[in-house]
């Protein structure tokens, strides 16, 4: 009888093809001394080896075509023309398991020097997990590796956490030889998985505009998180250096408590001067932490208002903006630019402080929001340009700005400049095209 390779086994072979025997020897669990580190203030190309991987994309693979439209109908939208977005994407109203789609996607996403996406995953069995094969097959030819962030699916889906992680290793690692599944290599060469949880870190309770207060549907206890993540943790302590588990929270006392490694943040409201004080309360919690980088926010409102319903702000903070005005669309576009950068910067410096826990684990990840949530208005996918609108799109009163790329290009700027090794990433005004210095 055939006996299949454990994982460190299957990893360790396919390292003999290139990479370092010290990292070989880890795998194989050889007592082997790491290689040698530069330090902290080194640049970050010098000291992790796969350093696009680390860049990752949030992505949503939720879109359908016709007939149904899946998302691109939401709140009484009526598509291809008429879709729940306050821009129109450069590929229109798309389906995600479209080999042509994919295939521009993922080389926007590898033009950019981003080398991973972190797709919304719903559950075994639903559209999303269906697509993911679909996704897989195209981003492994572009070296574009794939992980998880796993969204509240059901309201007991924290009874799950364990099982769906180890599903997830298993469908999209095992079975497919680990031709595409990230597994992200610390600063000492160890290794394992990352994944991201949503609405993990709940109040038991809420109040609404009513002033009633109700039970919190999804809630999960923490003791229960933390035999979730204990038994992650049990399952694959044999298989990698390390699994690491992150929680879109910031509340620093019961996010360790749950068992969560570290924090991983979504909300393109949580501004960048706020992120040097939430990684040193982070680091005073001993969590690793990942804060986002972002064009802000620019949501699609629901037609019918529902109760107790609050209108999502645009973001970053500006002077009301006439969207039928180009010139306000301009403005918007550059209020947007700025956030990437600051974003950017910002992220990196709290990663590079050597007083802090990702400084001193060897550890970086930046979470970009997001590769195309078209809902909330910060996909960094072309949108269209604005001379390319048709009449009819233009009657709708999309937001799109005169170059429609200029947020992957902004990115893919700062991104490429961090990859050649350059200590101060440069950003420069986009000239319509996805072309930045090579």
């Amino acid at each position: 009888m055939t006996t299949l390779p454990t994982r460190r086994q299957f990893l360790a072979a396919s390292l003999r093809a290139g990479l370092a025997l010290p990292a070989l020897h880890a795998l194989q669990g050889v007592a082997a001394a790491r290689p040698a580190s530069p330090s902290p203030g080194s640049p970050l190309a010098a000291r992790f080896r796969d350093l696009r991987h680390h860049f990752i994309f949030e992505y949503y693979p939720w879109y359908s075509g016709p007939p149904a439209y899946t998302h691109w109908d939401f709140w009484d939208r009526r598509p291809p023309l008429d879709i729940s977005s306050r821009y129109m994407p450069r590929l229109g109203a798309y389906d995600v398991r479209d080999k042509a789609v994919l295939e521009q996607q993922a080389r926007w996403i590898s033009d950019a020097g981003v080398g991973a996406i972190a797709l919304s995953w719903w559950g075994r069995g639903s559209p999303e997990d269906a697509n993911v094969p679909y996704i897989m097959d195209v981003m492994k030819d572009h070296d574009v590796k794939v992980t998880f962030a796993l969204e509240p699916y059901s309201n007991d889906r924290g009874r799950r956490y364990a099982s769906d992680i180890l599903y997830l290793l298993r469908e999209y690692g095992d079975k497919r030889g680990w031709d595409a599944l990230l597994v992200l290599k610390n600063e000492d060469a160890s290794e394992g998985p990352v994944f991201k949880g949503f609405r993990c870190i709940l109040p038991r309770e809420s109040t609404d505009c009513h002033d009633v207060t109700r039970p919190v549907d999804d809630y999960t206890p923490d003791q229960l998180w933390r035999a979730q993540t204990d038994a992650v943790r049990d399952a694959l302590r044999h298989d990698f250096d390390h699994v690491t588990l992150l929680a879109d929270s910031l509340e620093f006392a019961r996010t360790p408590a749950s068992g969560f490694d570290g924090i991983g943040i979504y909300d393109n409201y949580v501004g960048p001067e706020t992120y040097a004080r939430y990684a040193t309360g982070a680091s005073r919690a001993g969590l690793v932490f990942s804060f986002n980088v972002n064009p802000g926010f620019d949501g699609i409102q629901p037609r019918a208002i529902p109760d107790c319903y609050s209108a999502p702000a645009f973001a970053p903070a500006a002077a009301a903006l006439d969207f039928t005005r180009a010139d306000d669309r301009e403005r918007a576009a550059l209020l947007s630019q700025q956030r990437i950068s600051a974003s950017f910067a910002a992220t990196l410096a709290v990663q590079a402080d050597p007083a802090l826990t990702n400084a001193k684990r060897g550890f970086f990840l930046v979470y970009i929001n997001s590769f195309n949530e078209w809902h909330e208005g910060h996909a960094f996918e072309p949108m269209k340009d604005a001379a390319d609108l048709t009449p009819a799109e233009r009657a709708l009163g999309y937001h799109n700005p005169a170059d429609g790329d200029y947020r992957l290009a902004a990115l893919g700027r700062l991104v490429r400049s961090v990859l050649r090794g350059e200590r101060e990433p440069f950003d420069r005004p986009s000239t319509g095209g996805l072309s930045w210095p090579v």
